[in-house]
């Protein structure tokens, strides 16, 4: 790993790397201003997809990709997981650490975009990305990325919103700026899978979603689970 990842060995130490961000200013610009506009951006709850797709695993290494305020990777940690995470908003990242210390448990805290972040290739047992906002790339960077974190015999969950890559950009509203065209979603990842992945999930879903936060208004999940056999 890089000198963006503190490693929280005590767990009453999660504290955050210094301004060693990397990734593009402007993306980490507007995550830090969406986060601070709230207290809280999101429900402080574990994702339910999560949650469900993890029961019986045993538990490893897990990459937890656009943490946010860190419900996830508290729960994972709490439930004996290696925690690395991984947010571009350092907003975030210091609530998320904040939320660790609250709960007693270390997580690696990872300040950079996926695809600049030098994370160790083929390491982690379980790869989680919930409803991540990855930025599309020709060379598809993103979506391999992903990828290329899983360990062999390892686990690739990602989740997303149903209906998001379909919507027209203005759907969003205007001030948003949104254009699913921009984004990576769970199609496009699939569509990279060779025979040195079995997909055990792919499907479309009722969302089992935390009361409040962002969000909250999805109904319906895309939840596509691919193991690396090799």
């Amino acid at each position: 790993m890089t000198d963006n990842i503190t490693a929280g060995s005590p767990a009453s130490d999660t504290s955050l790397p210094g301004d060693g961000y990397v990734g593009d200013p402007a993306v980490r610009a507007e995550w830090d201003n969406r986060y601070a506009d709230r207290q809280q951006l999101w429900s402080g709850r574990p994702n339910g997809a999560l949650v469900a797709e993890v029961a019986g695993h045993t538990p490893g290494r897990v990459l937890d990709v656009g943490c946010g305020e860190g419900a996830d990777a508290v729960w994972l940690a709490r439930g004996g997981w290696d925690v690395t995470a991984l947010e571009v908003s350092g907003v975030a990242l210091e609530r998320a650490a904040g939320h660790a210390r609250d709960a007693g448990v270390a997580v690696r805290w990872v300040h950079a975009a996926l695809t600049e972040a030098a994370l160790p290739p083929a390491s982690f047992d379980l790869v989680s990305a919930q409803y991540p906002a990855l930025l599309r790339t020709p060379d598809a960077a993103a979506e391999r990325a992903l990828l290329a974190a899983v360990a062999p015999g390892g686990v690739l969950l990602l989740v997303h919103h149903a209906g998001m890559d379909t919507q027209q950009a203005h759907d969003s509203g205007s001030d948003s700026g949104f254009d699913p065209a921009d984004y990576v979603w769970p199609s496009m990842v699939a569509a990279l899978l060779t025979d040195d992945w079995k997909v055990e999930v792919n499907e479309q879903r009722p969302r089992v979603a935390p009361d409040g936060g962002a969000g909250a208004h999805h109904t319906d999940d895309v939840v596509l689970r691919a193991r690396r056999l090799r």
